[in-house]
């Protein structure tokens, strides 16, 4: 199963990747653990210096910026 991780502070963006990648997911038809991370210690810890990150099957793809749901889906993908 993929696991799929958002941090972020709870912010518009990071609400915004939330739904992004809850749409890509539903769009692969795939079965992910959709996590959000809104402790600032845990995103700390985890080494973000800018939100939302997200980070799939404890990679870091994208920091500090939405990527669109196609973007998403190509990550997924691979």
């Amino acid at each position: 199963m993929t696991k799929i991780e958002i941090l972020g502070t709870g912010c518009a963006k990071c609400k915004r990747l939330f739904a992004n990648v809850q749409e890509a997911v539903k769009d692969l038809k795939i079965t992910a653990e959709v996590i959000k991370v809104e402790d600032l210690d845990a995103i700390v810890e985890a080494g973000v210096m800018l939100t939302p990150a997200l980070f799939i099957n404890g990679e870091l793809r994208t920091e500090g910026r939405v990527p669109c749901v196609e973007e998403i889906i190509t990550m997924l993908k691979e």
